[in-house]
């Protein structure tokens, strides 16, 4: 039996930068899932977690309690490991869409909980739905089905699974306590530890694009996380990675569906390619898996194999064209020279007001809309050349886009020195 505490008690404790014992965590988690905590009340306790953070005891027993509010799946059955990938967010990051399948041509099998975009970072789920029929909901038995006759999924997360999280989370997102480090680790590595995988590789991503904008940030998240998957005995990497430029030349929800499909086609933007490859390395490793190259299976067409049936599994149809927006914008390249900078932000700020993300949770989005570049930092542009396309259904968004752009890019005479994409691994 969960022991009685004063809700006051608890705020004031971390308020005054205390250290929160377990059963404090315990009461709190349990309380507030039920109702028993006002949503004023936590919001209180998450913004005094913010200003005077926590131990790693006090993030392991609040994860632990984020865990025990729902239920925990579990892969043993399958006939062949799993491996996870969890990405921090960030703009034109498509990377699950190829990544899973390619995974699974590899023999190790992919259960992908994903979720949808809040803001400026788009959300896998969103993207999947701009294919005709495919379906996110998934029971736990059609998960298990679609991973041991397939090999990967991606799909929504189920009510059961942490659903502390799911509450806690829509309250950090409008009470300005999302960047609260102990309460984004718990949130993701509770799902992940409830979701039962063996292994996990983190992609946490770092720039102006990403919730962590410092390298230290981000190096502080990762190692967090790293320990919480450790102590919990699922094997957790984390990979560092650049999101201060978007990823690839799309961003929204169709566009960048057509960007993975070329990527598993054997072609796409290099910096897509590059980091799909480096994290199914790193997910297969985790997963006791050294004999194979996800190169391979990307050039023989074994990972488009697993992507069209996945899509099939689901109710997707894998041949139907995909949505277009009804109104296209271009913007032109200001003068000729190279594109020195372009911002994530600024990007993701756009794609986010044409209509390919949601300012609430409960917001539609267009699967048209979005964002694409025509060249990426490096590339040479001649003035008066296509640089943007902006996709929506409703032109009175292209005003609000174009400011979100404005500033968000250079074009320069000299050259361009490219940042490294993976900026650290953490294990």
């Amino acid at each position: 039996m969960v022991s009685s505490h004063d809700i006051i008690e608890v705020i004031t404790t971390k308020r005054d930068a205390g250290t929160l014992s377990d059963s404090q965590i315990d009461w709190v988690v349990d309380a507030y899932t039920r109702g028993a905590v006002a949503d004023e009340q936590m919001s209180a306790l998450a913004m005094a977690i913010l200003l005077n953070g926590m131990d790693r005891t006090e993030i392991a027993r609040w994860t632990g309690a984020m865990i025990a509010s729902g239920e925990r799946m579990d892969f043993s059955s399958l006939s062949r490991r799993t491996s996870d990938k969890h990405s921090t967010g960030g703009v034109g990051d498509k990377i699950t869409l190829p990544l899973a399948p390619l995974v699974a041509a590899c023999g190790v099998a992919v259960p992908q909980l994903s979720g949808r975009g809040l803001g400026h970072t788009g959300g896998t789920l969103d993207k999947l739905e701009s294919i005709p029929g495919w379906r996110a909901s998934l029971s736990n038995a059609e998960m298990m089905a679609q991973l041991e006759s397939v090999g990967a999924v991606i799909c929504a997360a189920g009510d059961g699974l942490a659903p502390a999280d799911k509450k806690l989370y829509a309250l950090r997102d409008v009470t300005g306590t999302v960047e609260a480090i102990p309460l984004i680790a718990s949130s993701i590595m509770s799902k992940k530890i409830a979701e039962g995988t063996g292994a996990l590789v983190l992609d946490v991503k770092v720039g102006t694009g990403a919730f962590m904008k410092s390298v230290e940030k981000a190096q502080e998240l990762a190692r967090t996380m790293v320990a919480l998957g450790t102590d919990a005995g699922v094997r957790t990497v984390a990979l560092l990675t650049d999101m201060s430029t978007p990823l690839g030349l799309t961003a929204g929800n169709a566009v960048e569906v057509a960007e993975s499909v070329e990527v598993l086609a054997g072609g796409g933007p290099a910096d897509v390619v590059e980091l799909t490859v480096a994290l199914a390395r790193e997910m297969l490793l985790a997963a006791g898996v050294d004999d194979v190259d996800p190169a391979d299976r990307l050039a023989d067409g074994s990972a488009m194999d697993v992507w069209r049936a996945m899509i099939a599994a689901q109710g997707g149809d894998p041949d139907a064209a995909l949505p277009v927006a009804r109104e296209q914008h271009v913007v032109a390249a200001p003068r000729s020279g190279v594109l020195t900078r372009l911002d994530a932000m600024a990007v993701g700020v756009a794609a986010w007001r044409l209509g390919a993300g949601r300012e609430r949770k409960e917001d539609p989005v267009q699967a048209g809309a979005g964002v694409v570049w025509h060249a990426r930092p490096g590339d040479r542009v001649e003035a008066g050349a296509p640089l943007f396309t902006l996709h929506t259904d409703t032109p009175e968004r292209f005003e609000r886009a174009l400011a979100a752009l404005e500033g968000g890019y250079d074009v320069g005479d000299g050259p361009h020195e490219p940042a490294p994409l993976v900026i650290d691994r953490i294990s």
